[in-house]
Order: structure tokens, then sequence, then C-alpha cells
């Protein structure tokens, strides 16, 4: 726990610092989340800073992007990506690897580009329904707070998870009852237990610095695998700064150079030195890379032997895509949805991963793959979807599932209800 108290302090300052040189940002969410995160990744989390695309990893999601900083000082901490410290003092600059909000494709590690909030839960709700398809043994953890509670597709994303039984789905709640404008409870008095217990899900409650705590809610979590895990974790946001934790002031806004050297000073850093990392923290993060990347040589040699003599390649020619279109007659008119599910249905022959379905408009639009059966929460090897009328979580659950593996997932609806699904479109 000392040695976890010593890498959440060194993340505590090393975020304010990154927000401060930004004069931008929010410094409060990841100085109240480093004891939660500390232990996961360094005690349950399974990922390979060599290879973040090693198939069998854990996820890892964070919904808010006011977590921005924790994440980017995870990813150089780590290892992941060969970021270094250099470019953590370029965040939220033009061309900057560490973007405002983090990027897919940007930034390595990175599993799938949240901000809106409640996307991020959502589509590690996608992300989990593909584990489960896909037959794999890896978790998806999701970091979320109030912001996410509020948002409406957290109720969609959530109410499906609980149906489906996802019980490779963990989600951390930092509840530290502060937004932008004051109190969350000004606005939300939700009983967040008693709604995710209604969902189907298991919950958890604890003390978001007390490492005990969190480490047996963690232990906890993984062993529940037939529903899925709400962790509600109090914490303190901006923990460690002497006059601005537990306010908003800290929620949005650089915490100021005084602020900064006093919360080092508090922390028993010097507060004369400026993105300061102690070896022995590096040292403790290569040491759970190095057994990580050992879980994974084992791994990929045993995937490998499974597959000796099989193709393992989900690729389909353009040629044999043509070949499989059907052929209409023009003599004889038919309405557009009704030849798109023609379509589809012949490609899903030759197609293997197009999954998906629609916001509880398949009879009207044509898109279910008639042979290919329905997902539940007991039978996963279907391809079609019972999204329910969720418009919203649904396209966002269809970016997690395209993130997670090699699915062309799709999602549907009639054109005038697209406007609901727009956020997670732009994602």
């Amino acid at each position: 726990n000392d040695q976890l108290n010593l890498v959440a302090n060194t993340i505590r300052c090393l975020c304010a610092d990154i927000v401060e040189k930004a004069n931008s940002g929010h410094p409060g969410a990841p100085m109240g989340m480093a004891d939660l995160v500390s232990t996961l990744w360094l005690r349950h989390l399974k990922v390979d800073p060599k290879d973040t695309a090693w198939k069998n990893r854990d996820r890892l999601v964070f919904s808010g992007g006011h977590a921005s900083s924790l994440v980017y000082a995870l990813t150089h901490l780590s290892g992941t990506g060969d970021l270094k410290m250099e470019e953590l003092q370029t965040f939220r600059q033009f061309g900057s690897r560490c973007a405002g909000h983090p990027e897919r494709g940007v930034m390595p590690g990175v599993e799938v580009t949240t901000g809106p909030l409640g996307q991020g839960l959502a589509m590690g709700v996608g992300m989990s329904i593909g584990a489960k398809m896909k037959k794999r043994a890896n978790n998806t953890w999701v970091f979320c707070g109030d912001g996410d509670m509020e948002e409406g597709i957290s109720h969609e994303a959530s109410s499906l998870a609980g149906t489906l039984k996802l019980g490779n789905l963990k989600v951390v709640y930092d509840f530290n009852d502060i937004q932008i404008e004051g109190h969350v409870t000004d606005t939300n008095r939700d009983d967040a237990k008693k709604r995710f217990e209604a969902y189907g899900w298991k919950v958890l409650k604890i003390d978001g610095h007390d490492y005990d705590q969190i480490e047996k809610a963690f232990r906890k979590a993984e062993k529940i695998t037939d529903v899925p895990v709400l962790i509600i974790a109090t914490t303190v946001i901006g923990k460690g700064a002497p006059t601005k934790q537990g306010t908003h002031g800290c929620h949005g806004a650089p915490l100021g150079a005084e602020e900064v050297a006093a919360t080092k000073k508090a922390l028993g850093f010097d507060p004369e030195k400026s993105f300061y990392v102690p070896q022995e923290v590096y040292d403790v993060f290569a040491a759970r890379a190095a057994l990580c990347h050992r879980w994974r040589n084992k791994d990929v040699k045993e995937e490998k032997a499974a597959l000796a003599g099989k193709s393992a390649s989900t690729a389909v020619s353009r040629e044999a895509l043509l070949a499989a279109l059907p052929k209409f007659d023009p003599a004889k008119p038919v309405a557009t949805r009704a030849a798109n599910g023609t379509v589809m249905n012949a490609l899903a022959d030759v197609f293997t991963n197009l999954v998906g379905g629609s916001a509880d408009l398949e009879g009207s639009n044509k898109t279910g793959l008639k042979k290919y059966g329905w997902i539940s929460a007991e039978d996963f090897t279907g391809r079609n979807f019972h999204w329910g009328v969720r418009e919203l979580a649904m396209a966002a659950m269809v970016n997690g599932l395209t993130a997670y593996e090699d699915f062309r997932a799709f999602g549907a609806t009639f054109f005038v209800f697209s406007d609901y699904c727009r956020p997670a479109i732009r994602l």
C-alpha cells in the first residue's frame, strides 16, 4: 500500500503539472481517481504495453474526458507507445498526441475515442458483448463519473448490459459529488446502487482512497462472472490540493502555481520540481509490464498452436463480395429497405463478422440476418441483436463492438430517429 500511495501521489503531482503547463484542463478527477487507477493497473489489469493489440488483453475505457491527463500519465509511466515526458508537456496543444480528449489511433493504448459523457460507458458495453461473442477471457473495465451517470445514454446501455448479464463488464464509478456548477446533488439525487441493482447488476460501495477496500472490491468484481459489476467509489476531487480539494474549483481549471506547489509539499514532493517521477515508480510499472508481457507471450503461443493449420483471417475478397450480391429485376420495383435486407443477407453468408440489428425496428427495416440467430444472455453465438428502443446507446455499442475486434457491426433505425445517434456517429 505504501508503494501504491507513492504511485498515486506521483500521478497527482504529474497531472497537476500537465494541466498547469497547458493552462487548460481538469486536474480534479485525475487526482481523485489516482488511488483507484494505480491499484487497478498495477494489481489487476492485464495489458501489455509492448503489444496494445493483444487480443486477450483487458480493455480499459475512461468514459469521462476530464480524466484525460490521467490517461496520458498512465501511458507514460507504463511505457505504452513510447510516450515521452516532453509530450506530456504539450497536452492540449495543436499537433500533440496528448489531445484534449484521448483519441483512438492517435494515442497507443486508447481503446476508444471518448469525450461526450456516457459514450465511453456505452462503448464499454459493446466491447463486453464482443468479448462474449469471441469467447475471450478478458474483462472490460470502465471508469466513469457523475456526469456519465446523468447522461441518458448510461441508462440505455446499462439496462441492456444487465439484460445480457455481461459478467465481463466492471464499471468503476468515481463518485465525488462535484461538477462545474457545484455539487452533483444540486441536480441529481438518484440512488445509483438501487438503480443498477434494478438493471440486474451487482453493486459494491467503497472508499475510493482506502487501498484495502479498493483491493477487496476489485478482487470480488473479478470473481463475479454472471452479471456486470458497478463499484461505487466515493472520492475527494482534487485530493491532495490543500485549499481546492473537494471543491468545484479544481474540476475544470488549473490549480494555479501556488496551489500546485502546496500540493507537492503536502504530498512529500519537492515543490520546485515539475514533471518529476521517482525511479521507484518507473520500476514498479516496468515490473508489472514484464509480468503481463510473459502472460501475453504464453497466450499468443497457445493461440497459434490452436490455429495451426487453420486460417484465422476473416478477410473477404472484393470478388467474393461482388459474386454474392443478388440480382434484381428492374421490371419489378422493390422497396429500398427490402432490397437492402436482401443484400445484407446475401453478404452475411460470405462476410462472417457482419453483426448488428435495429432499434426495435427489424421487421420494418428488414435488417435481420435470417440464418444466424439472436444474441441473448444465454447464447452469444448469434449475429442479430435486440437493441431495444435505444438508438443512442445502440450506435455507441456498435462503436464498442467495432473497436473490440474485427466486427463489421451495424445499428439501424428510421432516418428521422438517427438524430438520436449523432454523438456516437461522430465518435
